[in-house]
């Protein structure tokens, strides 16, 4: 945590700016984990038509911590395509909903300025109050 800020008064109390631009920084260039859920395996099956078994045959991967989903060979997501972005983007997992506020990101002032150098939705746009940063943080812990 930061000087003086607390869980009660974290360092971004008065909010963060933050609205996705869809450049999708945050779905491609370097493999990651997008962690998946039962009900998350299930809506994206059903989204490509597909049961849960061949959904995860095709599209996840199992890591140590669970199942994560696939990358294309340059690290892109699976399901992110250049011109048209996130293709599932209505239902995509709650890790990528609630980007840029992961626990990670928010430790101090300092990790969200390099959110903000590599994400330019961040520190841009809507005020997104502590409220609802807290709720977003608390989704991703699920």
């Amino acid at each position: 945590m930061a000087d003086g800020a607390t869980d009660e008064n974290p360092w971004y109390a008065a909010g963060l700016p933050f609205t996705c631009t869809q450049c999708g920084k945050c779905c491609t260039g370097e493999p990651g984990y997008v962690w998946l859920d039962d009900a998350e395996l299930t809506a994206l099956a059903k989204s490509q038509g597909m049961k849960e078994r061949e959904f995860a045959a095709v599209y996840t991967r199992t890591a140590k911590r669970g199942l994560t989903l696939r990358e294309k060979p340059n690290g892109d997501c699976v399901f992110y395509e250049t011109g048209r972005g996130c293709t599932v983007y209505s239902i995509r997992p709650r890790q990528c909903r609630t980007w840029p506020f992961w626990e990670s990101n928010l430790e101090t002032e300092a990790e969200w300025q390099r959110t903000v150098e590599i994400c330019p939705g961040s520190g841009e746009g809507e005020l997104i109050p502590v409220e609802e940063i807290t709720r977003r943080m608390k989704i991703i812990k699920m």
